[in-house]
């Protein structure tokens, strides 16, 4: 056999699992770069200095490359920003995943913290869905306000098309009931767009497609 035939094709070299999205409006600016081949690389600025932390999170527990900038008006408060990071991530997932030919759709993960728990279950369905139950113990957790966690799911899932639910389970420390979400979120997401070799060019549903 000859030489010239035997290329390897690098893991990560796929078009498909990887996307960048950017997004303008007159309140924030965000550009977003995802490899979810990646090896959980992350290059963040978004301001929130605690928002950075989480989506690092995300990055390293998920093996996702994330690659996110964003410019919001924080003078007022980190809601547009936080949202739109949401929005913007959520887009990018959905083109990075393509038709979903060959990925498992479902992950789930427990992720413990000391006192806290959390579980977190998502659905590449199609179907933008959000069901969360995460009852913080603090409002503020440095300069995040622990209520845009809503607003930052919320809008993945509207633009991701995925179902998610989120239960913190246990927890009396805010940082880290905020930490085993996204920690388990991460997880949850590297389960369910990892490539099943079982299912090779499949869609994973019976409706031929989602």
């Amino acid at each position: 056999m000859s030489n010239h035939s035997l290329i390897e094709i690098p893991q990560n070299a796929n078009p498909d699992r990887i996307a960048e999205v950017t997004r303008n409006t007159a309140e924030t600016r965000v550009r977003v770069k995802i490899n979810l081949d990646g090896t959980g690389q992350a290059r963040l600025s978004t301001g929130i200095g605690f928002f950075d932390h989480m989506l690092d999170q995300i990055a390293r527990h998920g093996m996702i490359d994330l690659d996110i900038e964003a410019d919001g008006d924080l003078h007022i408060d980190g809601h547009h920003t936080v949202e739109d990071v949401g929005i913007t991530l959520g887009q990018a997932f959905h083109q990075a995943v393509g038709d979903k030919k060959g990925i498992r759709r479902y992950g789930h993960a427990y992720v413990p913290l000391d006192e806290a728990l959390s579980r977190v279950v998502i659905d590449f369905s199609g179907r933008p869905g959000l069901v969360m139950d995460v009852p913080f113990k603090s409002g503020m957790i440095g300069t995040f306000d622990s209520q845009l966690a809503h607003e930052f799911f919320q809008g993945f899932v509207n633009h991701a098309f995925v179902t998610l639910h989120i239960d913190n389970l246990k927890g009396e420390n805010a940082h880290h009931q905020a930490e085993t979400v996204f920690k388990a979120f991460a997880r949850a997401l590297r389960a369910a767009v990892e490539r099943d070799p079982r299912a090779a060019g499949m869609i994973p549903s019976t409706k031929g497609s989602l």
